[in-house]
């Protein structure tokens, strides 16, 4: 199948260097000097899987220049949303399936508004990766993960051959019927720690350590939680045990 990265940065890139290595048709969509740096000297990714790299030719900063794709892996900041999907139109097929593996709960929908054919589907990803510096992208976590699916209704084929080829590349990839689930139990801690580090000015670890942090944390986590199950999306009751195990396994 033709990849489009559309919006090649960490978690975009190391998907799609990691796909390419597994023979897939794989393009990547950058700008600014990541673009610049990639057009010269491609795209590397440094993992504790290895080393990965996607070629100068594979990149690009217009989608419209590569053809038709199946599927686009979307991965911009959720504020370019809307504008980045306003972008794909002349690459989509009937069939094609834009898979948003952003942070957040609506973007598959916002997507979805702009596209004149083809689906939307969402996704959450789990991985510890970031440009280290223009051209080059480190993954550090060791473990790397992908959950998605539609957001109604059940899964079409094509659906099934993305999980394919991210079991090949060695990536591990659950598709569900209905993703919301897993979309809400990610923002659930996203939106918590998030917030928490952002106003308190302190790392997660730090947050981790002291009791009344990491009791602010909770209470924010059962917060978006509640509105979660307002909404009538069905997520686990808040585990704290669960939950600091997994907080402590981002703690880098």
């Amino acid at each position: 199948m033709r990849y489009l990265i559309m919006g090649t940065g960490g978690t975009g890139g190391y998907f799609g260097a990691k796909l390419a290595a597994a023979g897939e048709d794989v393009w990547c969509v950058a700008r600014g000097k990541h673009l610049e740096a990639m057009k010269q000297h491609g795209l590397a990714v440094k993992s504790t899987g290895g080393t990965f790299t996607i070629p100068p030719e594979k990149v690009t900063g217009d989608p419209a220049s590569i053809g038709e794709a199946d599927v686009v892996l979307f991965c911009v900041k959720a504020y370019d949303t809307e504008s980045a999907a306003r972008q794909l139109s002349p690459i989509l097929k009937t069939d094609s399936i834009v898979l948003s593996i952003q942070n957040g709960v609506d973007n598959a929908e916002k997507i979805r508004l702009e596209l004149h054919r083809g689906l939307a589907y969402a996704g959450a990803a789990y991985i510890s990766v970031r440009i280290s510096a223009p051209g080059e992208i480190t993954e550090s976590g060791g473990f790397q993960r992908i959950v998605f699916g539609p957001t109604s209704g059940r899964a079409v084929s094509r659906a099934a051959d993305i999980q394919s080829s991210f079991l090949r590349a060695g990536i591990k990839c659950d598709l569900q019927d209905n993703i919301n689930k897993e979309l809400w139990k990610k923002f659930i801690f996203i939106a918590s720690m998030g917030a928490l580090t952002a106003l308190s000015r302190l790392t997660q670890g730090e947050i981790l350590q002291n009791p009344r942090t990491l009791s602010l944390a909770f209470d924010a986590m059962r917060e978006i939680q509640s509105i979660a199950w307002k909404l009538g999306v069905d997520v686990d009751p808040l585990d704290e045990a669960k939950v600091l195990e997994g907080l402590k396994r981002f703690d880098k």
